[in-house]
């Protein structure tokens, strides 16, 4: 059997960007001669990154209806009826093999009008909770490939298939980059080492939570990677110059997230589901701080899972500024602690995701 021609649509976060871009690159390494178009929301951080990532993408004039009144809503009826005629045409004249939804504003119009089509569907549903979108979705499309178990009550249980989230696999592959880890970062492998991640555009109760226990980290020998976020930066970095102390690194961004996971003990996140699809195959012990700002407190939910199992710790945002710094040093001295987590993550990871998606893109098919 061949894979021609593929749709694959959805964006607005790198939650959904990365996936989507990890399914077609193992569509790619399976059938090198695959066309694959991506249909994002016009505007959304889609429309550059995947062109970046060598792919083809069409926009389509669609957004999320706002939660408080505002008269972003009024056109919203118009917004959904013109990518619903756009995304049908786009189908029609490219007339994919499959059509694949990751989540996102753009991946409703296209999956509702691909199923209309009676094209073969998938949703990849990367929470553990899945948001409304995907629920409506799930009635029409062929497959769902999920990332956590006991999605039977939100799914037909018949069309589910347990994928796990596909994830950037040159940041996954840490065996033996620790110390190129310490080198890179310019820390002292003798010391004990806290990572702190708060999504690509950083975490402002992560950010606080640290800021104001600096100098008890550097009381207890520990180093920190600190990636704050483009808001809080010149904040952070003030602050930090002000203090003047060894073995801080302070970070908009890394894109070397490799290093960083090789040289951490012990890791600290917010509950994003591709950040914990990661850190799952990572293995090492992670505290999760979730978001309270995410549609339906998915990133709690996502945590949970993990928590019920002592596969990770958990602190709310509202505790974290005064219980964030004290758990992760009692965490770092605690090695039958670290250890006991380390096994139960590492039961949770799913490697193969992208080639266990592009497996069900091909059952589906034929």
């Amino acid at each position: 059997m061949n894979i021609n021609k593929v749709i694959i649509s959805g964006g607005g976060t790198g939650g959904h960007i990365f996936p989507a871009i990890a399914i077609a690159n193992r569509i790619k390494l399976e059938f090198p001669n695959a066309d694959i178009l991506f249909i994002g929301a016009q505007g959304k951080m889609e429309m550059t990154k995947v062109p970046e990532a060598g792919y083809k993408i069409e926009g389509l004039w669609i957004s999320g209806l706002q939660r408080s009144l505002t008269p972003k809503n009024l056109s919203l009826p118009f917004k959904l009826l013109s990518s619903l005629l756009k995304a049908r045409k786009i189908i029609k004249n490219f007339k994919p093999d499959v059509v694949i939804g990751v989540g996102g504003y753009a991946s409703a119009p296209t999956l509702r009008m691909a199923s209309m089509l009676k094209i073969p569907t998938i949703v990849q549903e990367q929470n553990s909770y899945p948001g409304k979108t995907n629920k409506i979705l799930s009635k029409t499309v062929t497959k769902i490939c999920v990332a956590y178990e006991n999605l039977e009550r939100f799914f037909p249980a018949h069309k589910i298939e347990l994928t796990g989230n596909p994830v950037r696999r040159k940041v996954v592959e840490i065996e033996g980059l620790k110390e190129k880890g310490f080198e890179f970062f310019k820390l002292d492998p003798n010391k004990k080492t806290i990572l702190v991640v708060g999504g690509s555009l950083g975490a402002k109760t992560l950010n606080e939570s640290f800021v104001n226990q600096l100098k008890s980290l550097q009381e207890n020998d520990v180093q920190l990677i600190w990636q704050c976020g483009s808001y809080q930066f010149k904040e952070m970095k003030t602050i930090t110059s002000e203090l003047n102390m060894e073995g801080i690194v302070l970070t908009k961004f890394i894109d070397e997230m490799e290093l960083a996971y090789a040289a951490a003990d012990v890791i600290i996140s917010r509950a994003g589901a591709i950040a914990i699809s990661e850190m799952c195959i990572i293995g090492k012990p992670i505290i999760l701080v979730p978001s309270p700002n995410v549609a339906e407190d998915h990133q709690t939910k996502n945590a949970m899972a993990l928590v019920k199992d002592e596969a990770a710790i958990f602190i709310s945002d509202a505790e974290a500024r005064v219980k964030l710094v004290p758990r992760a040093l009692e965490l770092l001295n605690n090695s039958s602690e670290q250890r006991k987590l380390s096994e139960n993550i590492l039961k949770k990871a799913i490697a193969n995701a992208d080639e266990r998606i592009v497996n069900v893109v091909k059952s589906i098919i034929s």
